[in-house]
């Protein structure tokens, strides 16, 4: 098992599905994390390289018992890309604060749990990237966004504070802002008569990944923002 090792949460047919894809066509055995048992095997038998394993990133022993299978199967994991994403729009009298719980379980305290798995061994290393998939929730509090912007926020807080801990031990960790409408089929139905120029490709995301998680030491990044050439910001 020479190959590094890439655990991406989060897995299914978009942004998850294509960082899988990016990561396994450029070397890498991929660790495919998500609840969706069944999404996780079809997608598995696509992608060269790539393997299943169930788990919630809200359960911590899950998590364990994951990523102890993943070291024993593919070997130690040198990148992870948290992509799992829990979102609820309503505004802060409308939505239940149990969603609120719910989607900073799985954005914030999911990203905390995996990296105190994982970063003990590429701190043993000396070496390794840790991403963060995020949006501009993560920077601006909107008016129906309660249930969601403040996990995102707290989600790049604790990216940053892990940053500034990993950075000097040969950690990369990053914070990658999706300004835009990813391209997946139920945004589409919901911004039915927008040009193609509108989305933004998931496959154009993962390459933005991979170049983050490869970036020379001399010059790392840490908030990183991508959007639609046409996007007004």
């Amino acid at each position: 098992m020479t190959q590094p090792v890439c655990v991406i949460s989060g897995v299914g047919p978009g942004t998850g599905g294509a960082l899988a894809k990016r990561f396994a066509a450029g070397g890498y055995r991929v660790a495919m994390l998500a609840r969706d048992a069944a999404r996780l095997q079809a997608l598995e038998t696509e992608i060269a390289g790539a393997k299943a394993f169930p788990c919630d990133v809200c359960d911590p022993g899950q998590i364990d018992a994951a990523v102890a299978r993943i070291e024993q199967e593919l070997g130690k994991p040198s990148v992870l890309i948290h992509n799992a994403v829990g979102g609820a729009f309503g505004s802060f009298l409308d939505i239940d604060p149990k969603i609120l719980n719910q989607n900073f379980q799985v954005n914030t305290m999911g990203l905390l749990y995996l990296a105190r798995r994982l970063a003990p061994a590429m701190i043993e290393a000396g070496k390794g990237a840790i991403l963060v998939t995020g949006n501009t929730s993560a920077l601006r509090g909107r008016a129906g966004f309660a249930g969601f912007a403040p996990t995102k926020a707290a989600q790049r807080i604790l990216a940053e504070s892990m940053a500034r801990d990993l950075g000097p031990k040969g950690i990369h960790v990053a914070y990658i802002v999706i300004d835009a409408v990813i391209d997946l089929a139920w945004t589409r139905q919901r911004f039915a008569g927008k040009p193609d120029d509108f989305f933004i490709k998931p496959a154009a995301i993962a390459d933005e990944a991979w170049h983050v998680a490869h970036q020379d030491r001399s010059a790392w990044s840490f908030n990183v923002e991508i959007r639609p050439f046409g996007e007004s910001w």
